[in-house]
C-alpha cells in the first residue's frame, strides 16, 4: 500500500516532466515550421511570434525549390538515399545471415571485424579516404558517395541483422532445406521475409544517415562541376552561406522544412519497428 501511494504521489510529477520534455522536443519543430512562413524582417524583429495569417510567405517554399535549386538537390538526395538503403539492406542481410546461420572457421573474428567499423571515427578516416577516392576517380560522383555511405553504414546494419537472424527459429530453415530448397532460396523466400522488422530498422537508420548527411557529401561533392550532384544539406549550406553575400532566411527555413518533412514521415510510419529491431539485435548479437 505504501508503494502504491508513493507511486500515485509521484505520477503527476512524472507527467509534468514528460510534458516538459515533449515541449522541448516539439516546439523547435513548430517554430521552424511557422518561421518558414515569415519574411526576413519578421524573423529578426519578432523571431518567436506567430506569422500574420494574412501575410503567410508561401513564396519561401517556391523560392527554395526554384531559386535555391532544391528541386535538383531533392532528386539527388532521394536517389542517393534510396540507393543507400537498398544496397545496405541487401549486402548487410546476406552478410548477417552467413554470420548468424553458418558455422565456419573465423566466423566470430569476422563478426567482430565488421563490428570494429563502429569504433572508427569518421574524422580519422576522411583524409586517407579522400585520397583513395581521388586515385579511383570517384570524387564528385554519385557512385563514389554511394560507396562511402554504404561502407560506413554496413557495421551497424550487420550488427542488428546478425542478432535478428539468430533470433529466428532454425526449424524453418531446416524444413526448407529438407523440402529441397537451396541455401539461397531458403534465405530469399523464408528467412529474409521473417527478418522484416530488422530490415526496416536498418532501413530507417540508413535513410536518416544518408538523408541528413553533410560532412562526407561536402568533402566528396565540392569540386568543380559538382553543383548538379549536391544533396539537400549542401544546398541548404549554399543558401545560408554563399547566397550572393546575403542570406535569405525565409527561404533557408523553408529549405529546412523540406529536409525535415520526409524524415518525420518515415519515422512516424515506421517507428514501431525501431525498438524491436534494436532490442533483438542487442540481445542476440
Amino acid at each position: 500500500m505504501a508503494e502504491q501511494r508513493k507511486f500515485s504521489f509521484a505520477k503527476p510529477f512524472v507527467y509534468l516532466a514528460l510534458c516538459g520534455y515533449l515541449t522541448v522536443v516539439v516546439y523547435p519543430m513548430l517554430w521552424l515550421l511557422y518561421t518558414s512562413l515569415k519574411t526576413d524582417r519578421e524573423i529578426f524583429l519578432n523571431p518567436f511570434s506567430l506569422p500574420e495569417l494574412g501575410d503567410l510567405q508561401w513564396i519561401n517554399f517556391t523560392n527554395a525549390w526554384t531559386k535555391g535549386h532544391f528541386g535538383d538537390y531533392f532528386f539527388n538526395s532521394v536517389f542517393l538515399t534510396i540507393s543507400t538503403v537498398a544496397v545496405s539492406m541487401l549486402l548487410a542481410a546476406m552478410a548477417a545471415y552467413a554470420l548468424a546461420r553458418f558455422r565456419f572457421f573465423g566466423v566470430r573474428p569476422m563478426f567482430f571485424y565488421f563490428l570494429a567499423g563502429l569504433m572508427i571515427p569518421l574524422q580519422l578516416s576522411i583524409v586517407p579516404l579522400f585520397f583513395q577516392m581521388k586515385d579511383f576517380g570517384l570524387l564528385n560522383s554519385r557512385l563514389g558517395i554511394l560507396i562511402v555511405y554504404v561502407a560506413f553504414g554496413m557495421p551497424f546494419a550487420i550488427f542488428i541483422l546478425t542478432g535478428f537472424f539468430k533470433s529466428l527459429p532454425s526449424g524453418l530453415h531446416e524444413s526448407a532445406l529438407i523440402d529441397g530448397a537451396g541455401e539461397f532460396r531458403a534465405f530469399w523466400s523464408i528467412m529474409l521475409p521473417l527478418a522484416r522488422p530488422g530490415l526496416i530498422t536498418v532501413g530507417i537508420f540508413a535513410f536518416l544517415g544518408a538523408w541528413n548527411e553533410f560532412f562526407m557529401a561536402f568533402m566528396f561533392l565540392s569540386g568543380e562541376g559538382s553543383q548538379a550532384l549536391r544533396t539537400l544539406p549542401l544546398g541548404l549550406a549554399n543558401i545560408t552561406i554563399v547566397s550572393q553575400y546575403r542570406s535569405d532566411w525565409g527561404m533557408a527555413f523553408a529549405g529546412l522544412v523540406l529536409i525535415m518533412a520526409p524524415t518525420m514521415l518515415v519515422y512516424a510510419f515506421l517507428q514501431q519497428y525501431l525498438t524491436k529491431g534494436i532490442t533483438v539485435g542487442a540481445l542476440k548479437g
